[in-house]
C-alpha cells in the first residue's frame, strides 16, 4: 500500500484560506469604517468604544435639552420683558398722576391704563408657556445634564396683582417682588 500526498499544494492551500480569512476582515474594516466590528477583533476595545458611544449619545441628549431650554428661556424673557415695559410705563403713570395740576378726570384716565396694563400683566403671566408647560408660575426646572442628579432650576415668578397708590415724589425708585404676598412694590 502506498500513500500519496503533496505537502506543498496543502501548505498551499492552508495559506490560501488564511490570506482569504484576513481579506475577508481586512474588507469588512474597510466597507465599514470601524477598527473594532465585532468583540473578536479587540475585546477591550469594543468594551471601551461602547461606552464611550453610550456617553456620547447621553451628551447629545443632553445637548438637545440644552438647546430646548435656551427655547424656553427665550420665550420667558419675551414674555417678561413684555412685562418689564408696562410696568414701566405704570411707574411712569403713577409719576405723572402725582403731578398737582391733574384734574380728577386726568387721574381717573390715568388709574383707567393702569388697571389695562395690570390685567394685561396677569394675561401675559398667567398665558406664558413652552410646550403646554406654564413658564412664569415659579415652579419650572429642567434637567440639561446626561448626569440626572444635576438640575439646572429655572425659577420664574408669577404675577397675580400690583397695586399702585397715592402720589409719588420724583427720584428713583425701585420695584421688587414679595412672593410671600404676591405683591410687587414700588420704592
Amino acid at each position: 500500500m502506498r500513500i500519496n500526498h503533496n505537502i506543498q499544494a496543502l501548505n498551499a492551500y492552508r495559506n490560501l484560506a488564511v490570506n482569504q480569512s484576513n481579506t475577508a476582515k481586512n474588507l469588512e474594516k474597510l466597507s465599514s469604517g470601524l477598527r473594532i466590528n465585532r468583540a473578536a477583533d479587540d475585546a477591550a476595545g469594543l468594551a471601551i468604544s461602547e461606552k464611550m458611544r453610550s456617553q456620547i449619545r447621553g451628551l447629545e441628549v443632553a445637548e438637545r435639552n440644552a438647546l430646548d431650554a435656551i427655547s424656553l428661556i427665550q420665550t420667558a424673557e419675551g414674555a417678561l420683558s413684555s412685562v418689564h415695559s408696562m410696568l414701566q410705563r405704570m411707574r411712569e403713570l403713577v409719576v405723572q398722576a402725582s403731578n398737582d395740576t391733574n384734574t380728577a378726570n386726568d387721574r381717573a384716565a390715568l388709574d383707567q391704563e393702569i388697571q389695562q396694563l395690570k390685567t394685561e400683566i396677569t394675561r401675559v403671566a398667567t398665558s406664558t408657556d413652552f410646550n403646554k408647560t406654564a413658564l412664569l408660575d415659579g415652579t419650572f426646572g429642567t434637567k440639561v445634564d446626561q448626569d440626572s442628579s444635576k438640575t439646572t432650576a429655572l425659577s420664574v415668578t408669577g404675577v397675580a396683582n400690583i397695586t399702585t397708590g397715592g402720589g409719588l415724589k420724583a427720584g428713583t425708585y425701585t420695584i421688587s417682588w414679595d412672593g410671600a404676598d404676591n405683591v410687587y412694590n414700588c420704592s
